[in-house]
């Protein structure tokens, strides 16, 4: 038999490989020492995504999933009278948090980390009665693991074929949940061994909008839970798994080359978690900043007096959110526009803002938005800064012949304009109404997120 202590290593691999130095810096990591930029962004994370799980609860896709669980258990879907095991509620709850496509993102990935990490630490904490250190804890190293994990290899996932949100998350939701829980320095390097094999998701659901995407957020918050779990029970995952010739990155970027020192280098000494973006517009986020430039131009301009708008953009984007481009410009359904930039910027010249009801199936055959959207068109700038600045820029050209131009140099709810507190709470109370619930219900869930950390995690104050 095997000892679970041994484990044998070849002279050809790295001594020291990339999960260890991960596993020993989060080991290290206290929860009371946490820098208050870091303990600040936790808190709103933990508003925004409750408000988008409420948003999303009575939803068909939603729905879906609930009906798809057959494991009860403990723990909490939110906004649902149903209690779950932890692994079923993680899955339910990412996927509404990330339904709308209205919660967070790390401009430099991009990746969605909110609907990912806090309903795999908020179901393994509750699970396991883990207190509220514990869980700002794990939240914390999550999305910094996951956050940091994008930077690896920038674009070369989305190229690939994957969803960055579904590969990268699953690590960090192994990693925070280990963290929460409290797994030794060897047990958190094979829960992410161990979570390396049960990473994916594809992104073939831009074809013609199907729900998948919505659901990698919740598979990959299950994921993590399973794969920390193993860890704790002594199941040997490779400790090369990211670096390895095999790895992590091998399989979903096609390289074993990327920045590994952007992964480990002043892990929980500088923070990229405090950057975390918050979306004002419920679509694609490389969108956001073309639907301010197209605002902006609806004050300006008449829609009929529009011949064409042409767009810069970056080419990492054109593959998900351009083309097809006939397709792009008549979406299928509700959800198949909010990664169509051309119905995103025709909707918010036309309406004057782009909100929930603006991806409704019926939403997006309307014949003034679909007559604008038939007009946009783009071109590569090979000047763009994406993946590491959100731009736009908008080239209108009129009947009369003039041309019109609106740019627009960041995404507003990032780093360079972030959203305030207040910001973020308006929004919460926007979702919750969305989802059903009455002012008072809203503003008694605020009142019990506000202490969530400073307790035990038990939530059922955000059931329905």
């Amino acid at each position: 038999m095997r000892c679970l202590g041994a484990r044998m290593t070849s002279p050809d691999l790295p001594k020291i490989a990339v999960a260890e130095t991960l596993a020993q810096n989060v080991a290290s990591l206290d929860a009371g020492k946490l820098p208050p930029a870091v303990r600040r962004k936790c808190e709103e994370l933990l508003i925004d995504v409750v408000g988008l799980a409420v948003t999303a609860r009575n939803e068909d896709y939603t729905q879906s999933v609930l009906a798809a669980c057959d494991d009860d258990g403990p723990c909490t879907a939110i906004g649902h009278a149903r209690t779950l095991s932890a692994v079923a509620a993680a899955l339910v709850n990412g996927t509404a948090i990330h339904g709308e496509d209205f919660d967070d993102t790390f401009e430099g990935g991009p990746v969605h980390a909110g609907a990912v990490i806090v309903p795999a630490v908020l179901a393994a904490c509750e699970r396991y009665a883990r207190d509220g250190k514990a869980a700002l804890l794990g939240i914390a190293v999550g999305v910094e693991t996951m956050c940091r994990l994008s930077l690896v290899a920038p674009t070369l996932t989305h190229k690939a074929g994957f969803h960055p949100t579904a590969v990268f998350g699953t690590m960090g939701a192994a990693a925070g949940v280990g963290a929460a829980l409290g797994l030794s320095q060897r047990q958190l390097v094979d829960a992410l061994g161990n979570a390396g094999s049960m990473a994916g998701g594809i992104i073939e659901y831009l074809a013609e909008g199907a729900w998948t995407k919505r659901l990698h957020a919740g598979c990959a918050a299950q994921a993590g839970i399973r794969a920390a779990l193993l860890g704790r029970a002594g199941f040997l995952g490779p400790r090369t798994v990211f670096e390895g010739v095999h790895g992590f990155f091998y399989a979903f970027a096609r390289t074993s080359k990327g920045d590994f020192a952007a992964v480990i280098d002043g892990f929980g000494a500088q923070w990229v978690t405090p950057t975390l973006a918050f979306k004002p517009y419920p679509c694609g986020t490389m969108t956001h900043p073309y639907i301010d430039c197209a605002r902006r131009l609806g004050r300006r301009v008449k829609a009929d007096d529009v011949v064409e708008m042409v767009c810069d953009v970056g080419e990492g984007t054109v593959h998900r959110l351009w083309e097809p481009l006939a397709a792009k410009q008549h979406p299928a359904n509700g959800y198949a526009g909010k990664f169509s930039t051309p119905y995103c910027i025709a909707c918010g010249f036309v309406h004057g803002n782009v909100g929930l009801n603006d991806f409704s199936d019926d939403a997006v055959r309307d014949p003034a938005v679909l007559a604008l959207a038939a007009k946009v068109r783009y071109r590569i700038d090979p000047q763009n800064p994406y993946p590491k600045n959100f731009t736009g820029h908008i080239r209108t050209t009129l009947r009369d012949g003039s041309v019109i131009e609106e740019r627009q140099p960041h995404m507003r709810g990032g780093v360079q304009e972030p959203l305030t507190r207040a910001d973020i709470e308006e929004k919460f109370f926007l979702n919750a109404r969305h989802g059903g619930w009455s002012e008072q219900r809203a503003a008694a869930a605020l009142k019990f997120i506000a202490g969530l950390f400073e307790g035990p995690v038990e939530l059922t104050g955000l059931r329905q």
